[in-house]
């Protein structure tokens, strides 16, 4: 089991986790909510058909990391052919009415994330085996996929041909830190999904 999900009873999932990990994976999903931003304000309205309708942002971010967790959902590879403008104003349109609810989706998968770490090294051990319930296993899912995405996107990853370059990086690269972590948590996510569909 070490490094790698396994199915459990009960649709489940189990890993082991040694102490460094568990500072990695917390760390990164903290970094993670920092970026996304925080939830609604405290005087936001309690009337939940206002929040239904609640508008987000139009334009997208600037950061490269959140233009790749929060995409525009028209143009794109594919789209060579269409008109850019027309494009643009459909993908305006949908970011208003779906941006909110991704972020508070990405939110909520990162903080079950932190807390399931959070309550296992509540128990005082260094490493320990991590045992999700099914709705916990979809929400890691979440989580490690957008910090392959957040990651792949600070390492400029495009395709598969870019991570097989990162990877004969040099030790004394900078970014070799971030591309072993990238690897890993793509490891972990596989395995995940294994024991999702399996």
């Amino acid at each position: 089991m070490p490094g790698q999900f396994e199915a459990i009873p009960g649709g489940g999932a189990a890993v082991a986790l040694d102490e460094v990990e568990i500072s990695i994976i917390r760390s990164l999903a903290v970094q993670l909510l920092e970026l996304i931003g925080p939830g609604p304000a405290e005087d936001a309205s309690d009337d939940p058909l206002a929040e239904l309708f609640a508008e987000g942002p139009s334009e997208p971010p600037a950061d490269p990391v959140l233009k790749r967790l929060l995409p525009d959902a028209y143009g794109g590879p594919g789209s060579e052919k269409a008109d850019e403008d027309e494009l643009r104003a459909y993908s305006s349109e949908f970011r208003r009415f779906t941006e909110n609810d991704l972020r508070a989706k990405k939110r909520d998968d990162a903080l079950v994330v932190i807390r399931c770490l959070d309550a296992l090294t509540s128990k005082g051990e260094g490493g320990a085996v991590l045992k999700l319930s099914a709705d916990e296993s979809r929400h890691w899912l979440g989580a490690l996929n957008d910090l392959r995405l957040a990651i792949g996107a600070r390492l400029e990853v495009t395709d598969e041909d870019d991570t097989d370059v990162l990877f004969q990086l040099p030790d004394s690269d900078p970014r070799k830190p971030m591309v072993m972590a990238y690897l890993w948590l793509g490891g972990l996510q596989e395995t995940l999904v294994g024991t999702l569909i399996g």
